[in-house]
């Protein structure tokens, strides 16, 4: 049987899980792990415009884990949905915003793996009695026909027990110890990737969102051969708060390893979670044109903002550094933001086409 055939069998299948050896000593190690995404996600040289000296910035595509499971994300479902199999579920529930990654690659493993998959997204008082739309996420979630609930994870998961369902609740985002499997996993994978391409990270950047992501790979990051300094740039919540919360899954680990000494956390949320300031915006649009990569407004478009701007204001701090900027997803994100992107990416013209220009049937004059 050839390896690409091998690879397709393989997905979706449980896997017995044997933790990097530099991981090891961490508890508790979970047993087995679903495999949801494609990897390992590629990593390449990003040309980003205005660096520093001598300074290098590279990109792993994590938004390249797969078409409706794309972001990072996925990597934490591996675990968490090998462990709802495992207790008997036959259904999961999770919470996040209207327009949440993990909320849409939620419904979507479920939805693989033969599980009803029940949502509850956050929203403002005002809208609480109105349809969330079809649009971006939200319509992938309702495609694989995910339960879209405005309430309480609790209160759910009571009334499903009182019908008799097996829930297995999953935390916003994916965000608890055995979620931050995931990028302990990951950094075994930039790790090896690393070494074949013989590239030293002396820096990685990502996203901060839940925490679960960043917990597990600054962890990872230290106890590995990586030994990179992790920065982090929250897009929801205080750098205090995702010190404390990231400590906490630490702990869960039973690490023995301070936060602090793991992450450097800066606030990049802006105006909030989930909105954008024109400039922002224009930044993505750039980013695009200059070098492809189309980055989320939501979580990684921030974070770039905010390790450019931090490049620019300190270049000596990064002067001849190698830094890994983690990609974390999210494209679907833009389409919520179609509206307010209109006037920048809307230009298009009809081209002119004199009579003389000949018609054959078939090809020729289109309008």
């Amino acid at each position: 049987m050839s390896s690409l055939m091998a690879s397709h069998r393989g997905f979706l299948a449980e896997r017995p899980y044997e933790p990097p050896s530099w991981a090891s000593h961490l508890s508790p190690i979970p047993s087995h792990t679903r495999s949801l995404a494609h990897l390992p996600t590629p990593i390449h040289k990003w040309n980003l415009p205005d660096l520093p000296e001598e300074t290098e910035v590279w990109i792993k595509r994590d938004d390249l884990s797969g078409m409706q499971l794309s972001g990072n994300k996925v990597r934490k479902l591996e675990f968490l949905l090998a462990e709802a199999l495992a207790q008997g579920a036959d259904c999961v529930i999770t919470i996040g915003g209207v327009q949440s990654n993990h909320c849409r690659a939620t419904a979507v493993a479920a939805k693989y793996l033969n599980l009803d998959c029940y949502l509850i997204l956050r929203t403002s008082e005002v809208l609480a009695d109105k349809d969330p739309c079809l649009t971006g996420n939200l319509l992938v979630e309702r495609l694989v026909g995910a339960h879209i609930d405005l309430a309480l994870a609790d209160l759910l998961k009571r009334r499903l027990i009182e019908e008799g369902r097996k829930p297995y609740i999953i935390p916003a985002g994916g965000s608890n110890s055995l979620g931050a499997w995931g990028y302990i996993e990951a950094v075994r994978e930039i790790e090896q990737q690393s070494q074949t391409d013989k590239i030293q990270f002396d820096d990685i950047v990502a996203a901060c969102g839940s925490g679960g992501s960043i917990a597990g790979l600054s962890l990872g990051a230290q106890l590995s051969s990586l030994k990179a300094k992790v920065h982090a740039f929250s897009i929801c919540d205080t750098p205090k708060y995702l010190y404390d919360f990231t400590q906490g899954l630490i702990d869960g680990l039973q690490a023995s390893a301070d936060s602090h000494d793991l992450v450097n956390i800066k606030d990049a949320k802006g105006l909030g979670y989930a909105m954008n300031t024109a400039e922002e915006l224009q930044f993505v649009k750039h980013i695009a044109e200059a070098t492809g990569v189309i980055l989320d407004p939501v979580g990684s478009g921030k974070a770039a903002i905010g390790m450019l701007k931090d490049m620019k204001e300190n270049p000596s701090k990064w002067k001849s550094h190698k830094v890994l900027f983690i990609h974390t997803g999210g494209l679907l994100g833009l389409f919520d933001k179609v509206d307010e992107m209109k006037s920048m990416v809307g230009k298009w013209r009809k081209m002119e086409i004199d009579d003389t220009v000949p018609r054959v049937e078939g090809t020729g004059k289109m309008l």
